[in-house]
């Protein structure tokens, strides 16, 4: 991209995306750099991202919003496990509390952006998704806060056949708000974590929901309340109760994570034993709860109270391991040759990985070819100057890492204000180094993306870390100059 328009307005920080990780990177500025000015850019009408996107019955956190919440906001709600519109609630509330409501530009998509050496700037090509006008501004920091999935588009494979379906097929992704189900036949295509979430929702109004998965889940009942984060919020106060629940999960996250990759077959069979409880008996668990992979290698479903096997107990849901063959009129039919009927067919199939909400980089007029780059902590690109994201933990709640990288680029802007450069970009001294996938996670999702992301090295700072405790000594307490983190002035290498 080359413009020669004129940006509208120069901003120190553009943060891309008002989800929870924008609302973070919000708040964490308004913080620690009260001076800055700074807009949020959300593409959609409201904020919220993932909790204010998805509209599928039941559907929840599979974090305990004591990790999954903000260190600087307490968790007051009774549920642990918590729904959509609690987790929104508390969202929306963190927006007023903080004065961020003003920075948000709604419908405002960040289409591509230019980086000049000669200005240490960024201009941005802003779309206008409720008018498809086009603006630029001028920022001297970009900060995509916008996960990794794409927002206008969830992921379905071909299906042989499909067009012959009678029946309505919907992906969770996009839920009609007024589609009823009640006393309908529901066939839920998936086994992940939207999957076991939907059909014992559904189950209560359905005549029957199925779940089919070509490939069983680890699943794992956990309580949907926090018995002892509660107490302690009782007995501490709001502050007081929230950190200790919090240092308690955190501790309990990792000791769990750990101890199913050290001891993968006993994890096995204590999953196993767990599921084999909730079940009725006789049931074939190893048929359909026993994965081919170790505990971990791709994420743990969690289902409060056990909803997805009380659902299977009392026989309004039920679970067939199989693989489809074609759709039909009335149904699915499947390679072993047996027919599910159904009235509404639910492809509960995955997410479409887009990094970075599909931004177009350039630098000096090179185009960023993402799969060229290394990740530097994890939050910024080798070679790509003044620009931040922010990924957080596939083993454990995803806000833990956003945390600590929104206190980390807070302390980066100020020891630039305090040295007087304003760009810096990663070099890695040695560029030929082995490389892996930035994610390195067997989830399928990942997988049909992983060729197109940045990758990351063999050693630190290049590679990503996935351990909280050790990114809380290097993101939190060790400082922010690094030999292959290079700093400069408008045009000059310092």
């Amino acid at each position: 991209m080359t413009t020669s328009q004129t940006p509208v307005e120069h901003l120190d920080v553009l943060v891309v995306g008002a989800g929870i990780s924008g609302i973070g990177a919000g708040r964490y500025l308004k913080a620690e750099h009260p001076a800055k000015r700074f807009a949020i850019l959300e593409a959609r009408a409201a904020s919220g991202g993932t909790w204010d996107l998805f509209r599928y019955p039941g559907i929840r956190s599979d974090s305990d919003l004591h990790t999954f919440g903000y260190e600087f906001k307490p968790w007051r709600d009774e549920q642990s496990i918590a729904d959509a519109p609690r987790i929104l609630s508390y969202l929306h509330e963190t927006i007023d509390e903080n004065g961020l409501a003003a920075h948000i530009r709604y419908h405002h998509r960040l289409v591509s952006a230019e980086w000049s050496s000669e200005t240490a700037r960024w201009v941005a090509e802003v779309e206008r998704t409720d008018t498809g006008e086009r603006l630029w501004l001028s920022a001297s920091w970009l900060f995509a806060a916008g996960g990794y999935y794409r927002y206008d588009e969830g992921f379905t494979p071909h299906f042989e056949g499909r067009e012959r379906f009678q029946g309505t097929i919907v992906h969770p992704q996009h839920w009609p708000e007024d589609l009823d189900y009640a006393g309908k036949r529901v066939l839920v295509i998936g086994s992940g974590a939207t999957a076991v979430t939907l059909v014992p929702a559904m189950a209560d109004t359905a005549a029957h929901v199925t779940m089919l998965q070509r490939t069983p889940t680890y699943v794992m009942p956990v309580p949907r309340e926090d018995k002892f984060a509660n107490l302690a919020r009782k007995l501490l106060g709001d502050e007081r109760g929230y950190a200790l629940a919090r240092r308690k999960n955190i501790a309990k996250q990792i000791g769990v994570w750990k101890f199913c990759q050290r001891f993968p077959k006993l994890a096995r069979r204590l999953i196993r034993w767990a599921n084999t409880k909730q079940l009725p008996p006789g049931y074939p668990v190893d048929e359909h709860f026993n994965p081919p992979y170790d505990p971990w290698d791709q994420r743990l479903c969690a289902v409060p109270n056990g909803d997805l096997f009380r659902a299977i107990r009392r026989g309004t849901a039920s679970v067939v391991t199989d693989r489809i063959a074609t759709f039909t009129e009335r149904g699915v039919r499947l390679e072993s040759g047996r027919e599910l009927e159904a009235d509404l067919i639910v492809t509960a199939t995955g997410l479409n990985v887009q990094a970075f909400g599909g931004i177009e980089l350039t630098v000096d007029g090179k185009p960023v070819v993402l799969k060229e780059t290394l990740a530097y902590k994890g939050m910024m690109l080798s070679w790509v100057p003044n620009f931040a994201f922010a990924i957080g933990y596939t083993n454990s709640s995803w806000t833990l890492k956003v945390g600590l990288l929104c206190e980390h680029f807070c302390r980066l802007l100020s020891h630039m204000d305090e040295h007087g450069h304003d760009s810096c970009r990663p070099e890695p001294a040695d560029p030929s180094m082995p490389t892996r996938p930035l994610l390195d996670f067997a989830a399928g999702y990942v997988q049909r993306a992983v060729d197109q992301l940045p990758r990351q090295g063999d050693r630190m700072p290049w590679l990503t870390s996935m351990s909280y405790h050790a990114d809380v000594k290097r993101l939190r307490v060790d400082s922010v100059a690094d030999s292959e983190l290079r700093f400069s002035r408008a045009g000059v290498l310092a």
